[in-house]
């Protein structure tokens, strides 16, 4: 789905809080890249992405990030993969989430030594110079949880107005582009015909008719199986977790039925699937 971005008036609305506050906002896409209106990181964060593997992992925990926001529906707290806050609020359009207003790169208000040995940790893998990425981790701000909730209520003011004065939208887009929006977003969650239909403000019929129409056709259900495998399949290739949790981070609790699944659409069991497609990290 194109989406369509307004970016004078979006750099007007945002960069004067981000002047007063000197918390970074970005706005990412539905997919949860980056669009990079704003500019640059902070210097952690610039001296972090400098790095190749580093840039990959960020890229990594912005699309993670948005779709447990999707999945919240509203404001969504977490720490990035190397520990410095972030809160994500989805724009939603028509029952869908079209873009994400975000902010961050910043430290709570525990004491920072603490949280640098947490951060110094989960860089090991950092080639760079690490005396300059401490250095500059000290000179990221701290604020308390009831100072970055009152921005995030802001924001959240600020996203009805941006849709409402359509400075971010979608463009003119298909039901079915709208069903394959909708199956990104909420694949993890109990889908039901009913709920399906309902979300997207359409008869069941018509959304049965609709799903034929998909690259691979079949049933909803179907439907919903290949865009968890899909997830799946991304993450047995690039990552550790067992296979129960991979099953439960795409949507199935029964271990063997995912299993089941899986085999009916990838031809092979999940373990035999990373095995011959595992990624070198």
């Amino acid at each position: 789905m194109k989406i369509l971005f307004n970016t004078d008036k979006l750099l007007h609305l945002v960069s004067a809080l981000q002047t007063f506050t000197g918390l970074k906002t970005s706005i990412f896409d539905a997919g949860g890249k980056d669009i990079q209106i704003f500019g640059g990181h902070q210097e952690f964060c610039r001296l972090i992405n400098a790095d190749p593997e580093g840039h990959r992992r960020c890229e990594a925990c912005d699309a993670r990030a948005v779709e447990a926001c999707a999945a919240v529906g509203g404001v969504y707290r977490y720490r990035c993969h190397l520990g410095l806050c972030e809160v994500a609020l989805p724009l939603v359009e028509n029952g869908v989430p079209i873009a994400y207003l975000s902010f961050g790169q910043y430290l709570d208000n525990s004491p920072k030594e603490r949280q640098w040995e947490r951060t110094e940790q989960s860089a090991g893998w950092f080639t760079g110079d690490k005396k300059a990425l401490r250095e500059a981790f000290w000179q990221l701000r701290q604020y308390s949880f009831q100072e970055t909730t009152a921005y995030a209520e802001i924001l959240q003011a600020l996203t009805a107005y941006i849709l409402q004065e359509g400075i971010i939208r979608s463009a003119e887009y298909t039901d079915l582009q709208r069903l394959e929006l909708y199956l990104d977003q909420h694949y993890r969650e109990s889908l039901t015909l009913k709920k399906i239909a309902g979300d997207l403000h359409m008869g069941t019929t018509k959304l049965c008719a609709l799903v034929k129409r998909l690259p691979e056709g079949g049933t909803v259900t179907q439907a919903i199986a290949r865009r968890r495998v899909r997830e799946a399949q991304a993450m047995l290739r690039s990552g550790d977790a067992p296979i129960s949790a991979v099953a439960e981070a795409v949507g199935y609790s029964d271990y063997n039925y995912f299993t089941k699944v899986f085999r009916a659409a990838a031809g092979v069991t999940p373990s035999a699937y990373r095995r011959a497609n595992r990624q070198k990290i």
